[in-house]
């Protein structure tokens, strides 16, 4: 078996990734591994912006407030704060890769607003900021010769000492992985593995997530013995534009932070009657408002209108979103949009610092599959990139200066074992079974939640987990096999955190608890120890 090896082994290559893997290049080689393009991620997707104080009107201490409010009080103070007051750096990081951010006529930042904010702290570049983002990060990592990239590459299964017979203290040594497109089979060795592999959002049936939202590194992490928390907290985007071509096409939240509000299909303002705040009050309770709504009248959206902007207006800030809604036939200079909630971000995830560390040695998270306590039970708008790039600049600074003395006595990895495995021959179960997770997720564990509901989800989910294990060991591995393994596992963990909170804060509602709990608490699940 082909055995790589490097100083770091960085799994994801989104802005968490791609940052971290280019803050580590200056230590020691760097492998970045990616199922598919460098490019496909959720950071390419996200139109907003990012969070940094900068007006001397605004403060930390604001950006704070409104992350904790947001968060429905159970962010962690102290790393709201740090993250917060790190922003800076991490977008002068941006600006170094090549990032050009809005400016006014005058050279001033052009900061923008967004449900949730009291104050204009948002960067952006029109309103592809992710793109911009990622495509700079992108041609900075292919120039770095200390990087290395593994695109169509599925990692399996972390490699643990314990489970490869080593004695002492348990702790991850690299990975095995998957060449997608020969199916060989090899290891990447490293005392170093940091996870960057986003979110779940693939586990409910409408979300605006690529297809690589699997949970991946959220399920090894686990199978491994992590910690994981929250994993109740599945922030619905409530703006996702209705229409039965576009697929996973969001209008920003950005488009209401500039005036758009939220009305039914005869122009009628709601937000109003859930929250003050109107349509800028936060994703959660924007998205159960938009669901309360749908289920009241039986309508199949709700609409957001932002006709009093102009089309001038529209197309300069927001030409990307101006030009897509037109290819639907929706001109949103005199048309309403029809937009849904769908799942968009996973607010819990491995339970890590704000420098990556997990409760397991030599294995590190970073970004969405982190859980750091940035954003408690909601995460609030366009913290999501703040986050990433911030802890990917002080993960670096963590692992870097300080290499393992454990590298110098790398262990020997056995070979991947097929045992009595034989080439799969009903792909349909595959299929079949992802499309039943989805839904049971989307029916059972959505928006609104019940404890006949999770009751129902979690019994179904027992035994998908057993066909799904069984089926995993009688044939080959496929990416496909594989996905599905760790999408089970992330449905698994999200039932099991919401029938763990008997109380209805941020993210997570439910009828039969309806009030907020008077102390906050985490939810944590102990990581399998098979």
């Amino acid at each position: 078996m082909k055995t790589l090896d490097a100083d770091y082994f960085v799994v994801g290559s989104g802005m968490a990734g791609l940052m971290t893997a280019l803050h580590l290049a200056a230590y020691g080689k760097v492998v970045v591994a990616t199922k598919g393009r460098l490019a496909d991620c959720n950071t390419n997707f996200a139109q907003g912006g990012i969070c940094c104080v900068m007006d001397p009107s605004d403060s930390f201490d604001k950006h704070a407030r409104d992350t904790m409010i947001a968060g429905a009080w159970l962010g962690k103070s102290p790393v709201v704060h740090e993250i917060c007051e790190h922003a800076p750096e991490g977008i002068q990081d941006l600006i170094d890769c090549g990032v050009k951010f809005a400016c006014k006529k005058n050279g001033d930042w052009d900061l923008t607003r967004e449900g949730g904010h009291s104050a204009r702290r948002i960067f952006h570049a029109g309103d592809i900021t992710g793109e911009r983002c990622e495509s700079a990060m992108i041609r900075t990592v292919k120039r770095h010769s200390e990087i290395s990239i593994l695109e169509n590459t599925i990692v399996i299964d972390l490699v643990m000492t314990r489970r490869i017979g080593i004695s002492g203290d348990n702790r991850c040594v690299g990975a095995y992985v998957m060449d997608k497109p020969s199916g060989e089979i090899y290891v990447v060795r490293s005392p170093n593995t940091i996870l960057a592999t986003g979110g779940c959002g693939k586990v409910y049936l409408y979300t605006c997530n690529p297809d690589s939202a699997t949970g991946d590194g959220i399920a090894l992490a686990w199978r491994a013995g992590a910690k994981i928390e929250n994993m109740e907290f599945i922030q619905f985007h409530p703006t996702c534009l209705y229409h039965p071509q576009a697929k996973r096409f969001l209008i920003s939240e950005a488009v209401r932070g500039e005036g758009a509000v939220l009305v039914d299909k005869r122009g009628r303002e709601f937000m109003k009657k859930y929250d003050p705040r109107g349509s800028l009050a936060p994703r959660d309770i924007v998205a159960r408002s938009i669901d309360s709504e749908m289920k009241r009248t039986g309508d199949d959206c709700m609409f957001l209108d932002i006709r009093s902007k102009g089309r001038k207006y529209l197309q300069t800030r927001f030409p990307n979103i101006y030009m897509k809604c037109m290819e639907f036939g929706i001109d949103m200079a005199k048309d309403l949009i029809p937009v849904v909630p769908a799942a968009h971000y996973t607010c819990g995830g491995i339970q890590a610092t704000t420098d990556g560390r997990t409760s397991i040695r030599g294995l590190s998270a970073v970004g969405e599959c982190a859980s750091t306590g940035l954003h408690g039970a909601n995460r609030l708008a366009s913290n999501s990139l703040m986050e990433a790039v911030v802890c990917a600049r002080l993960t670096a600074a963590r692992l870097g200066p300080h290499p393992e003395s454990f590298a110098r006595r790398a262990p020997a990895i056995p070979a991947w074992k097929t045992g009595s495995a034989v080439p799969p021959d009903e792909a349909v179960l595959v299929a079949h079974m992802w499309d039943e997770i989805r839904r049971l997720m989307w029916d059972y564990v959505g928006i609104v939640r019940t404890n006949k509901r999770l009751a129902r989800a979690a019994h179904r989910l027992k035994t998908l987990r057993r066909e799904i294990h069984d089926y995993y060991f009688r044939y080959l591995v496929t990416p496909d096999t594989l996905e599905l393994r760790n999408l089970a596992v992330c449905a698994e963990l999200i039932v099991k955190c919401a029938k763990r909170r008997r109380e209805s804060r941020g993210l997570h509602y439910t009828l039969d608890y309806p009030k907020m709990a008077k102390r906050p608490h985490q939810t944590v699940i102990e990581g399998y120890r098979g």
